[in-house]
């Protein structure tokens, strides 16, 4: 079965490069650090990252476990090619995380950072990081808390709603922070054969050149760049967005908490039915 809908095979032409040039570094780089300290206390050898995207993680991964065999994964073939370049010293697949084209038992850690919501059968996705753990073995993965937790995707969304008020689209709220329920979390952990869970609420801030940046990774550099176009022009949308949230954060560099969720799991002692 592929996870993929019909929007997650439109990462391609400047999506990757946008993605990684402004939300890279401003989004998800320090959760990419946080993550990477984590693992490395595992010490794991054999790691796998799904939707590991542009390399964010892939390269905190590297540099903080040099001696371990990091292998990332992708659906979209354009962030692999993309992020095979960003971050060389991980082996790059295309692969679906609801099939991973890996034998059982074959990693130490699997990581997945801000790519878990995206899945559409979680707790098939789930199932599939178990029988690829080996015995031991753990899943580490980050999912962002509701919409209004997170400074940059707040003033986005009133960007949004304001240059789009009698349709505005719904990308950021339904699927980037559609999945901050632990308890639903938990629950498809569970479905998935997964448990031993530790959960950690975490906010750290971001750090952007300018808020017009942050505007112009998501709205380009995302899937929210169709829900755009669908409505009108995209650059014009753009502009509007970026100068909301100028008007919210500020001229200039600009900082904003986010906050997102850790979760630790491990194989529970008997596999799914």
């Amino acid at each position: 079965m592929n996870m993929a809908s019909e929007q997650d095979r439109l990462w391609v032409g400047s999506m990757p490069e946008a993605y990684n040039r402004w939300l890279a570094p401003a989004v998800f780089r320090p959760f990419a650090r946080d993550l990477a300290r984590r693992a490395a206390r595992l010490a794991p050898g054999r790691i796998l990252e799904i939707a590991a995207g542009t390399g964010v993680l892939t390269n905190e991964l590297v540099t903080a476990l040099p001696m371990a065999e990091v292998t990332a994964t992708d659906l979209n073939a354009a962030m692999v090619e993309f992020g095979s370049r960003q971050a060389p010293g991980a082996e790059w697949r295309q692969a679906d995380a609801l099939d991973l084209p890996f034998n059982n038992d074959r990693f130490d850690l699997v990581a997945c950072q801000f790519g878990v919501m995206f899945f559409p059968d979680k707790p098939a996705a789930f199932a599939e990081v178990r029988r690829v753990l080996a015995p031991g073995g753990a899943l580490l993965l980050t999912t962002w808390g509701d919409v209004g937790t997170h400074g940059f995707a707040a003033a986005l969304v009133a960007g949004i709603q304001r240059a789009f008020p009698d349709d505005p689209p719904a990308f950021m709220a339904t699927v980037p922070h559609g999945y901050f329920d632990l308890d639903r979390v938990v629950a498809d952990l569970a479905a998935g054969g997964l448990g031993d869970l530790s959960t950690e609420t975490i906010t750290l801030d971001g750090h952007a050149d300018s808020a017009a940046g942050v505007a112009a990774g998501f709205c380009t550099g995302t899937p929210l760049r169709m829900e755009m176009a669908a409505r009108g022009d995209l650059e014009a949308g753009t502009r509007a967005v970026a100068a909301e949230m100028t008007a919210l954060l500020g001229d200039g560099p600009v900082t904003a908490p986010m906050t997102a969720y850790v979760v630790e799991a491990r194989p529970s002692r008997r596999p799914p039915a």
